[in-house]
């Protein structure tokens, strides 16, 4: 493979790199192989330390796959960007009343060509074939091996302190809020909660007896002297990409969470929500890793990462809570189906899920960056970016006095789908939430761009 190296101002590893990657992005077949370090130095007349260094950014950002002994090659699930490859289902298929969908900003979507079809079918397949009992009930705490998996990950990825003993499989964020109501046992002392905050727990603990209290956050997260005044006996948050505002809780403030928790005798849902689509940085270590972490029962779900559609997530119980667990009946049924667990401990054991995580950043990087910066060309100083660097969305806030209700209701006579943080949490906290995991990089653009010519027509 004789290259023409990328020009630029760049090192000459940074040119392979991008030589390559473009190589990948627009020539190479899924699962083709890569020459050799030692045949593509040689052949190009630079050093293997060079080479080597390029495949290694390759291989950190999923573009490429490494196989003992046989080498590197281009990743069999990789999808075909801007190769001509059919258009992302993300518009024309899906109607608003009668009408079509041009461009859809969901702030919650994968796109749909993320999952590892191939992937995961070989290795359903393998779990189909295996002596698996069927006439049985499996273990109610979730399969061993996957505990075990799940255990390994969040102890080397996120810094916690856990055991596969400690982790309860769930089917999806509901199934382990409630499972996390019923265990804390505390629907005498109020339930708090960040606010603006996510919803959907509310109506979780509202429905399993707990009084909610709203506790503001500000650009660092949940305040922790704000709950210095209340009786709280349990509290619900997301530290590492704060659900909506996208603010990151510091070191400091999750000790002095801790603390309250232990002076208080009361518990901490730690929601880990998006800490996997950082952009911009490593994320902190999880609470539950910290010194007085004991109080915290860490739930985590596959959902933004992997998939919505299989239905799976976790909770790390402390060692009190887990003892309550045992002795309910929870603990007799699985409540995610055998095959399930066993396909997506294969996924994680065989370093399938660490690959598809590096690609999945890779990807939806690019995709909030493609957003970023065409709210920045299109709409500029006419909003507020108020987050970025992480999730499947950027919430902007109007400067020119937009109407964002009106925008939506016109951009749905379009075929544009629009979603206001309102909906959730009235005029108080008002948002455009323009999600981006959904759609292609080109939709992108002229979505945003048919949302301009919205938006400036409120003004003409």
């Amino acid at each position: 493979m004789i290259l023409k190296l990328q020009e630029g101002n760049g090192t000459l590893t940074e040119r392979l790199y991008l030589t390559l990657k473009e190589w990948i992005l627009h020539e190479a077949k899924p699962g083709e192989r890569l020459p050799s370090i030692r045949t593509l130095a040689a052949e190009n007349r630079i050093s293997r330390t060079t080479v080597e260094a390029a495949y290694s950014q390759l291989y950190a950002e999923g573009y490429i796959e490494s196989r003992p002994r046989s080498g590197y090659f281009v990743a069999v699930d990789l999808l075909a960007v801007n190769r001509g490859a059919k258009k992302e289902p993300e518009a024309e298929e899906r109607p608003i009343g009668n009408r079509r969908v041009r461009y859809d900003f969901f702030p919650a979507r994968l796109s749909p060509e993320i999952f590892p079809v191939k992937t995961w079918q070989r290795l359903n397949a393998r779990v189909l074939r295996e002596d698996l009992d069927f006439g049985a009930y499996p273990d109610g705490q979730g399969e061993a091996g996957f505990r075990e998996q799940i255990a390994s990950y969040l102890n080397r990825i996120r810094g916690t302190r856990c055991h596969a003993d400690r982790i309860v499989v769930c089917s999806g964020f509901i199934d382990a809020m409630a499972l996390a109501a019923e265990l804390m046992e505390a629907r005498d002392r109020p339930f708090a909660m960040e606010w603006p905050g996510y919803r959907l727990a509310e109506r979780v603990m509202g429905e399993h007896g707990y009084r909610t209290l709203h506790i503001p956050v500000d650009s660092q997260g949940i305040d922790p002297q704000r709950l210095e005044a209340t009786e709280a006996g349990s509290l619900y948050l997301t530290p590492s990409h704060q659900y909506p505002t996208g603010a990151t809780l510091p070191v400091t403030r999750r000790q002095a969470l801790l603390e309250w928790a232990r002076r208080q005798e009361s518990w901490i849902i730690e929601d880990d929500y998006d800490s996997e689509l950082n952009y911009t940085h490593r994320p902190i270590p999880a609470m539950q890793g910290l010194e007085g972490g004991e109080r915290v029962l860490y739930l985590g779900t596959f959902s933004k990462s992997l998939s919505p559609a299989i239905r799976v997530a976790y909770l790390v119980l402390p060692e009190a809570l887990m003892e309550r667990y045992r002795h309910t009946s929870h603990a007799h049924f699985a409540r995610v189906s055998l095959p399930v667990q066993r396909t997506l401990e294969l996924f994680m054991a065989e370093g399938h899920w660490e690959r598809h995580l590096r690609r999945v950043r890779t990807l939806n990087r690019r995709r909030h960056d493609r957003m970023l910066a065409a709210l920045r060309r299109e709409l500029g100083d006419r909003i507020e970016i108020l987050t970025q660097g992480g999730g499947l969305a950027i919430l902007v806030r109007p400067t020119d006095g937009c109407d964002l209700k009106r925008l939506r209701e016109e951009a749905t006579k379009r075929g544009i789908r629009l979603y206001l943080a309102g909906d959730f949490y009235g005029e108080e906290w008002e948002a455009l939430r323009m999600g981006f995991g959904g759609l292609s990089e080109e939709a992108i653009d002229e979505g945003v761009a048919q949302v301009r010519a919205l938006w400036r027509a409120q003004h003409s």
